[in-house]
């Protein structure tokens, strides 16, 4: 780390607010956790039958946060036999009466809000300015979905002039939710929610890099009256825990986020008893500035969509496509304000960009970076924090970089890094960045920023990608279709495409007068 970077960081490690926070998580780790953190099935916390346990490391120090049990077959086998039977009764409960739990449970994730961030930035390393909203937004969820339970069932009418034909949803049953490390909280709750609102029963298995909110959110719903056994918890390793889920002949529908390499096994694994999938997967998402834009505006949003989270979002602008007229200008606004991002103990309220959430993590943004330059690109800022800090030496530090001179072929710009790493490349007018755009085996999410309104137009009807964004950052908005083309996922959620996964359809088709029927064979003989 430069000196000059060191200068622009007005957080200690142990400034007493940090101190703070991290005392309070402390204490709720040991409270949660003690002595080990354990599954949730049929409304009770039980340990793994088997006895085994892993250890949740942190990653802001490398110290022992938690043990936390280890599920396999039989584990998975308990949580989604209860599902089963808990599904029959819950999918039976009229729509009104789930609409007001699910608003019960979003009231109690808000009152415990202060508890779910700091659970969240100890397990992940997210600074605590960005978990702040964690409960506020997983709370947003089951609010929205609770609205929607009355609809959930509604179809549509296809009249003829002999026949009607209408159509009726019904949930399809238990399905497991298998979530990610980088938004633990929200991401499941965006999965959960929605399933819960259709009538489905849930087994969730979170990422074993990040169990402690996943089980907060399971006791919390129990206790504001979701009946035992409609939404379970089982911790451990994709290749044990998950695998066992993906197989269960429980379990009717699996709604996973993360890699596409584990979506494509999870899809596998779930093919010999035809299990529907939901997937969001990776992302490599581009930027596409052109020389007409608000370069203010631009600025700040690239920015923010790269460095935000720690660099760890599916969604993340971690492409940046900027034409060549303002290239070198708007590489070195990004890189004054990569240098001025405070890096540091993510319990600070200054911080902006905390630890990466596991020591392979690190290791993979790091390599990125190391092959890049090895292969000619110039690294403007950033990189591995190494022990000139006062940053504990065992944590995951990797300070906002930015990277020029690459070619879109390099693994820096194709593949998925997923941490604070920007790739830059110039673009000479609208065709090329498109090509360059569209030069991806990924099409989560492309944002551009342009004033021509025509062209806005054009590249967001070209661009392979299942949203695009004009002018803005990310906004979210639950109404709207949330997911990926190609590599990047395949279904939609959000609103009613949330319930078109979680529901089967069935039509139905009713006579309206005695039509004329075809005949085939003798006429019948009236006796």
């Amino acid at each position: 780390m430069s000196s000059e970077t060191k200068t622009l960081k007005p957080n200690n490690f142990l400034s007493p607010a940090a101190l703070a926070n991290n005392e309070k998580a402390q204490a709720l780790i040991k409270q949660l956790a003690h002595p080990v953190l354990g599954h949730f099935i049929h409304g009770k916390e039980v340990p793994s039958l088997s006895g085994k346990v892993f250890t949740n490391k942190s990653p802001i120090d490398g110290t022992n946060l938690n043990e936390t049990a280890m599920g396999d077959v039989e584990d998975v086998a308990a949580a989604s036999k209860s599902s089963s039977d808990a599904f029959e009764s819950w999918q039976a409960w009229p729509a009104k009466k789930r609409r007001d739990l699910l608003h019960t449970i979003a009231d109690t994730l808000e009152r415990h809000s202060e508890s779910i961030s700091l659970l969240e930035t100890a397990d992940t390393g997210q600074p605590l300015r960005f978990t702040e909203k964690t409960a506020a937004r997983g709370a947003e969820n089951f609010h929205y979905f609770a609205d929607l339970c009355t609809r959930a069932t509604d179809g549509h009418s296809y009249p003829t002039p002999t026949h009607l034909n209408y159509t009726v949803r019904d949930p399809i049953g238990p399905i497991a939710a298998i979530t990610p490390w980088n938004m633990p909280f929200m991401l499941a709750t965006w999965k959960i929610a929605p399933a819960l609102a259709a009538g489905c029963s849930v087994v969730h298995k979170p990422a074993e890099w990040s169990p402690l909110t996943a089980s907060l959110l399971a006791k919390l719903a129990f206790e504001a009256g979701l009946p035992a056994g409609v939404l379970n918890l089982v911790h451990g390793t994709g290749d044990q825990a998950g695998t066992a889920i993906t197989q269960d002949p429980h379990i009717k529908a699996i709604a996973f986020v993360g890699g596409t390499k584990t979506g494509s096994r999870i899809m596998s694994q779930g093919a010999a008893s035809l299990k529907r999938v939901h997937f969001e997967l990776g992302g490599k998402s581009p930027v596409v500035v052109f020389d007409d834009a608000d370069l203010d505006r631009a600025v700040d949003a690239v920015a923010f969509m790269i460095f935000s989270l720690n660099g760890q979002r599916c969604n993340a602008g971690s492409r940046l496509l900027v034409q060549d007229t303002i290239h070198d200008q708007f590489v070195q606004r990004l890189v004054e304000k990569a240098k001025s991002i405070r890096v540091g103990n993510p319990f600070d309220p200054l911080t902006e960009v905390g630890p990466l959430i596991h020591q392979n993590q690190l290791a993979k943004v790091i390599q990125h970076c190391t092959d890049a330059k090895k292969s000619g690109a110039t690294m403007h800022c950033g990189g591995a924090v190494n022990g000139q800090t006062d940053l504990p030496s065992a944590g995951h530090w990797f300070e906002p970089a930015i990277v020029t001179g690459l070619s879109a072929d390099m693994p820096i710009v194709q593949e998925e890094v997923f941490g604070p790493v920007l790739a830059v490349l110039p673009f000479k007018d609208e065709a090329q960045a498109l090509a360059l755009a569209n030069n991806s085996r990924y099409g989560l999410s492309t944002y551009l920023w342009t004033s021509h309104l025509a062209r806005a137009h054009r590249l967001a009807r070209s661009f392979q990608s299942g949203m695009v964004w004009v002018n803005t950052e990310i906004s979210r908005n639950l109404s709207t279709p949330f997911g990926g083309m190609k590599d990047s996922g395949i279904g939609r959620d959000g609103g009613d495409w949330s319930f078109d996964f979680y529901m089967e359809t069935r039509n139905i088709c009713i006579a309206l007068d005695a039509h004329s029927i075809p005949k085939i064979g003798a006429p019948s003989v009236k006796t």
